[in-house]
């Protein structure tokens, strides 16, 4: 059989290509032909037409959009969670194989349709939609923070503890006319100023490519106009997510009208953007502004009002839904929560948004760093394959990718993952007892720089990591010592 695949995650970073690999390997082993086109932060390189047209099978392992998934029309199609690919990629590979023998081809899907499946649940079509719209919006994310985060720290260096306080209170046209090579001042100003801009894009990407998710290109301009919106009524990334859904259904809607032919080549250019903006933005500004700024509004205070117990208790839970399922929705519910908290953070070096995003970050490269430890203490209890992966795990903790622990938990998930999640919860709690803060949302400890209470943070790290190890070579070890007292629980 030839088959071809496609991968791709909400950060394009770790998920992407450990899917991909596995597809690879268990293709390569049950002796069939596939090629995979990864779909990653980095771009993709597009399989070739060719190769698509001689596929007997397509499979998908994305929680995101697949980007011009026209290409596949008329394939057998199996579209399976990206963690699926991971997990089970050679249950994949008999599915699409049997697919191919058996089911009929699928016939051409509509030329304006949305970019998730129709087959696929409610639920999982809104969870791709809205992680679409988060994938996209990381960047900003990651651009702006950091640029700011850098401006505090040059700001610092200049002009002592009020550097963070006063780089904010330069003007921009100061930057532009009267920029001074020699100031560390102008350079953190610089530096605060395009990251702001940068931080601007973040609630008109996540509804801009929501909507892009659900109607194609149809959806972008209600949706970027209607996160435009949300964030000049104070709606905040709330405003953002439903003017995202909004416009996208409203596009989907107008591009799914059978209209008079003479008509038909303005829809997409002149009569969508034109009404779906219309109508995104009149929901926005009269219908929902103020009732998502309420509730915009009180998440904020809320959050700012936590303090002492509140705060450890939400760095427990956070670290707890890091370690969970290592990069999968839990994980990503937390992480997204981090990162769009990030943008009601303004000028502020000491919000709680500030500390919720070093919380997850701490905890989500806990595992990894847990389990490359662990091989190191105990290397008998683990496998040849598992110690080379412990081996890797060291720079993948150390580079936030929580993925890294997925090979030991797939193993023992009974025994690893409540170790995991035993360290992480600790790491979170400690962070945000700490009152460590970070404004970069990825990074692990190459953004170490940039971490406002540097010391306790990495304390925290070290201690999770630690507890975590320990974990994993105590509970593992009662399984040893079990097999070895009685050799038919070896496998239990």
């Amino acid at each position: 059989m030839k088959i071809v695949a496609v991968t791709s995650c909400p950060t394009g970073i770790a998920h992407t290509y450990m899917a991909a690999e596995a597809l690879e390997q268990a293709g390569k082993d049950a002796g069939h032909d596939i090629q995979v086109e990864t779909q990653g932060s980095a771009g993709s390189d597009p399989l070739a037409p060719e190769v698509i047209a001689a596929a007997d099978a397509v499979i998908f392992g994305a929680d995101v959009e697949v980007r011009d998934r026209h290409r596949f029309d008329g394939k057998p199609l199996v579209e399976v969670p990206v963690k699926k690919a991971i997990s089970d990629a050679p249950g994949l590979i008999a599915q699409a194989v049997e697919l191919a023998r058996t089911a009929p081809a699928p016939g051409p899907a509509p030329a304006l349709a949305s970019k998730v499946t129709t087959d696929a649940s409610h639920a999982t079509r809104v969870r791709q939609w809205l992680m679409t719209g988060v994938s996209y919006m990381i960047p900003f994310v990651a651009a702006g923070g950091i640029l700011i985060a850098l401006s505090f720290m040059i700001a610092q260096l200049a002009a002592g503890k009020q550097g963070a306080i006063l780089v904010t209170q330069i003007p921009l046209t100061e930057v532009t006319q009267n920029f001074d090579v020699t100031s560390g001042m102008h350079w953190a100003a610089l530096l605060f100023q395009i990251g702001g801009a940068s931080f601007a894009f973040l609630v008109p990407a996540l509804s801009g490519f929501i909507a892009f998710a659900i109607a194609d290109r149809p959806g972008i301009v209600p949706g970027f106009v209607g996160g435009s919106l949300a964030v000049a009524v104070g709606a905040g990334f709330l405003g953002g997510i439903a003017s995202g859904f909004i416009g996208g259904f409203v596009a989907l809607w107008l591009a799914r009208r059978k209209v008079p032919k003479a008509v038909r080549s303005v829809m997409p250019v002149v009569v969508i953007p034109l009404v779906a903006t219309f109508v995104t933005g009149l929901i926005m500004l009269i219908v929902l502004g103020r009732p998502l700024k309420w509730v915009s509004d009180s998440l904020t205070d809320g959050l700012n009002g936590m303090s002492g117990a509140n705060l450890i208790v939400l760095g427990i839970v956070l670290g707890l839904m890091m370690a969970f399922d290592m990069g999968g929705p839990v994980n990503k519910v937390a992480y997204t929560f981090a990162t769009t908290g990030l943008a009601a953070v303004g000028n502020s070096t000491d919000a709680t948004q500030l500390k919720i995003m070093a919380a997850v970050m701490a905890a989500g490269m806990v595992p990894p760093l847990g389990m490359a430890l662990a091989t190191r203490l105990r290397p008998a209890l683990f496998s040849e394959p598992e110690r080379e992966n412990g081996n890797a795990a060291w720079l993948l903790g150390a580079s936030f990718i929580t993925e890294g622990a997925i090979p030991f938990a797939a193993g023992d998930p009974l025994r690893v993952i409540p170790s995991l999640m035993l360290g992480s919860a600790v790491t979170g709690g400690m962070v945000m007892g700490f009152g460590s803060t970070l404004r970069a949302p990825h990074g692990g400890l190459w953004v170490t720089p940039l971490i406002g209470g540097v010391l306790p943070y990495l304390i925290a790290l070290v201690v999770g990591t630690v507890i975590t190890a320990f974990a994993v070579v105590a509970l593992k070890g009662l399984r040893t010592r079990a097999a070895v007292a009685d050799p038919a629980l070896v496998d239990a």
